[in-house]
C-alpha cells in the first residue's frame, strides 16, 4: 500500500518539526513537506501533491481560515484537518473552519515541552484521523451481531416520545447546523447531544447552533430540569446524564473513566435515557467516526426505545451509525436532510400534552 502523503502547515517551527517527526515514524505516513505559513502551503500543493493537509489555525499574514478558503477554490476534494489549540480563539476559528469546508480538526498538546505526553498526543489525536481521510474514507464498521433475539430490525409500534437523544462525532458541526434548525420551536421534548469535542469548543458550538434554532441550545448546566423546546449539549470532558427525582428528570455530569475512548461518551448517555425513558425515548445517531453509541442504542432497544441513523451517503464519517445498522438496532437509516422530518413525526404520532416528564 502506498503511503499516505502529508503537507504540515504550522507557523511554529517546533510544532512543525515535533509533528513532523511523529508522523514520519509511523510506517504509512510520508511528511511529503511543511510550510511556515498559508502563502508558502499554496505554492507546495502541486509540488509535492499531498494526500491530507494538517492546517494551523492561527498564522500570520494568511491564516488558517483564509489558507482553507483558498484551497477549497482549487482543491475541493483535499482533506483539510485543523490544528488547532483549545483556547476559546483557537475554537472559534476552528467551528468556523469547520463551516468552511475542513474535514476534521485535532486539538493541539497544551504543553510542548513534555515530550512523550506530546507524542503521544499526536499519535491518538492526529494521526487516526490522517488515515481516515487519507484513504479516501474508505474505513467503515464490519458486520457486528449481537446476540439478542428480541432485537429486530424494521419498523415497529411508535410509541409517546418524551425525549431525543442524539450522539455525533466526526462530522458533526455541520450535522447539528443543519438538523438542529429545522426543529420548530414547539417540537414538544428536550434533546439531549453528545458531540464529541473538548472543553471550551462544546460551549462555543451549543452558543453557534442556539444563534440559528428556533429550540433554546444550550451547554449542559448539572441540575438543570429538562424541558421541551430545550436542547442541551454535553460538556467537554464530561459525561451526561440524566436522573429522575419525582415529577421532574435533571441532568446531571460526571468525570468517570472514558468510554470508547470518549468523554463525554453517547454510550454513557443513552443507558442513562434509557434508565429513566425507557420506551418513550428516541436515540440518533449521526456522522461520526468509531462505535460510541453502539450499545447505548443495544439499551434503548431493550427498554422499547427508537433508533434511528444517518446512512452513509450523507455522512461524512460512516463510522457510529454503520455499527448501528449492522448491528441491526436502526428502525430507519436515513440521509440527514430528512432526519429533522422522521424526528418530528416519530413525536407527533402519539404525543400528548407533558405535565411533567
Amino acid at each position: 500500500m502506498p503511503k499516505i502523503r502529508v503537507l504540515v502547515v504550522d507557523d511554529a517551527v517546533v510544532v512543525r518539526s515535533r509533528v513532523s517527526k511523529i508522523l514520519s515514524s509511523d510506517s504509512e505516513l510520508e511528511v511529503v513537506g511543511v510550510a511556515a505559513n498559508g502563502r508558502i502551503a499554496l505554492a507546495k500543493i502541486p509540488q509535492v501533491n499531498p494526500d491530507v493537509i494538517v492546517l494551523d489555525v492561527e498564522m500570520p499574514d494568511l491564516n488558517g481560515l483564509e489558507t482553507l478558503a483558498a484551497i477549497r477554490e482549487i482543491y475541493s476534494h483535499l482533506p483539510v484537518i485543523m490544528f488547532s489549540t483549545s483556547t476559546r480563539t483557537g475554537a472559534t476559528a476552528t467551528l468556523e473552519a469547520l463551516s468552511l469546508g475542513a474535514s476534521d480538526y485535532a486539538t493541539k498538546p497544551s504543553n510542548l515541552g513534555s515530550v512523550e505526553a506530546t507524542n503521544q498526543h499526536i499519535r491518538e489525536e492526529l494521526i487516526p484521523k490522517i488515515k481516515l481521510f487519507g484513504a479516501g474514507i474508505s474505513l467503515f464498521s464490519p458486520p457486528i451481531t449481537i446476540n439478542d433475539s428480541l432485537i429486530t430490525p424494521g419498523h415497529r409500534r411508535i410509541e409517546q416520545v418524551d425525549v431525543v437523544a442524539i450522539g455525533v462525532s466526526t462530522g458533526g458541526p455541520n450535522a447539528l447546523a443543519k438538523l438542529l434548525p429545522a426543529l420548530p420551536a414547539d417540537l414538544g421534548v428536550p434533546i439531549l447531544i453528545v458531540q464529541h469535542m473538548p472543553p471550551t469548543f462544546t460551549k462555543l458550538l451549543a452558543e453557534r447552533l442556539a444563534s440559528k434554532c428556533k429550540i433554546r441550545v444550550d451547554e449542559a448546566v448539572p441540575g438543570a430540569i429538562l424541558e421541551p423546546g430545550q436542547a442541551w449539549i454535553a460538556p467537554g470532558d464530561f459525561h451526561m446524564v440524566v436522573q429522575r427525582q419525582g415529577d421532574v428528570v435533571r441532568l446531571a455530569t460526571h468525570q468517570a473513566p472514558p468510554e470508547n475512548s470518549c468523554r463525554p461518551s453517547v454510550d454513557v448517555l443513552l443507558r442513562s435515557v434509557a434508565n429513566v425513558f425507557g420506551s418513550r425515548a428516541i436515540a440518533v445517531i449521526l456522522t461520526g467516526m468509531g462505535q460510541d453509541g453502539l450499545h447505548g442504542c443495544k439499551c434503548i432497544r431493550e427498554a422499547g426505545g427508537q433508533v434511528l441513523a444517518q446512512d452513509k451517503a450523507s455522512s461524512v464519517v460512516w463510522g457510529m451509525p454503520s455499527f448501528v445498522v449492522n448491528a441491526g438496532l436502526a428502525d430507519e437509516i436515513l440521509p440527514l436532510d430528512q432526519m429533522a422530518g422522521e424526528i418530528i413525526r416519530r413525536i407527533r404520532y402519539n404525543q400528548v400534552p407533558l405535565s411533567g416528564l
